[in-house]
């Protein structure tokens, strides 16, 4: 076969996957490496720009822990973490917010305009997008008893208004959300950047959640997993091989299910054009969980 002819092929490929993803949309957690190297930013930036005029819908939630951490170091302010979480005091949110919303979020707005987007920053405080109240987390103390921590100013998402994402959509602009809420009571809150992504894609009644991650997806004792069910989840989780850092994300995905959206993938954002290759490919990356 000549070098044309699996040009061809490749766009033939793409062809039922643009026709049913057409006027859909589709949620994407931005983070890790594909948020910090070069050449990554650039191919996810084009890979969203695309997307949206080949007439499907993206929706970007980003994160940016390590420029929050940078800044923070920087400034000497003082951060306690329990249990990896980081408690969130009135200065640190300060931070956060400056970080997430006026720096990060903007990078991210000027790289896919660069690429001929049309895109809107914005955080989870405009347009009373997402509301949240404090997140209080329980651990289980040495006797076996159930202890909540208060984290600070770190919340958890109660509701999501998706108005103003649906009317950026049905003018052209892709939204570019960061993860910062305020509660009824008007406080400014840190949220998990890929809980915020799953409330987002819940709200939105979105067709896929996608994850973008370091690692190749869920691996079960080395190997990846994918086309897994909630069932499988609870017990790779019971059994201990799904732990960490993952489990946040899988649960993430599977309250994203249980309201409706389709299908959720974590898939591995080193990879340069790794959304295209999920959305637009029939072997897709990284791993699947789906309804069922």
């Amino acid at each position: 076969m000549n070098h044309q002819s699996e040009k061809i092929n490749h766009i033939l490929e793409a062809l039922p996957y643009l026709i049913n993803y057409s006027g859909k949309t589709i949620v994407i957690k931005y983070g890790g490496a594909a948020m910090v190297e070069e050449e990554l930013k650039a191919s996810f930036a084009e890979d969203i720009v695309l997307l949206k005029y080949l007439g499907i819908n993206p929706v970007v939630v980003h994160g940016g822990g390590p420029e929050i951490n940078s800044l923070i170091k920087s400034l000497n302010l003082n951060t306690q973490f329990i249990r990896g979480h980081r408690v969130t005091d009135v200065a640190t949110m300060e931070v956060v917010e400056m970080v997430l919303t006026g720096k990060v979020n903007k990078q991210i707005v000027s790289l896919i305009q660069e690429k001929g987007g049309k895109p809107v920053g914005l955080s989870g405080k405009d347009g009373s997008l997402a509301i949240a109240e404090k997140y209080l987390m329980e651990v289980e103390t040495e006797e076996g008893k159930t202890q909540k921590i208060d984290l600070g100013l770190v919340g958890e998402i109660t509701s999501v208004d998706p108005n103003i994402l649906l009317t950026l959509q049905r003018e052209g602009f892709i939204p570019i959300i960061s993860p910062v809420a305020m509660s009824k009571e008007g406080q400014t809150l840190n949220i998990n950047a890929d809980t915020m992504a799953g409330a987002i894609a819940q709200a939105l009644h979105a067709d896929k959640l996608i994850l973008l991650t370091d690692t190749p997806g869920i691996l079960i004792d080395g190997q990846l997993v994918t086309g897994l069910k909630k069932v499988d989840i609870h017990r790779y989780i019971k059994t201990g091989q799904i732990s960490g850092g993952m489990i946040p994300k899988v649960e993430c995905c599977l309250g994203a299910i249980d309201s409706g959206v389709k299908r959720a993938h974590i898939i591995d954002g080193r990879v340069p054009h790794s959304v295209l290759i999920e959305i637009l490919t029939n072997q897709g990356i990284g791993s699947l969980i789906e309804q069922g």
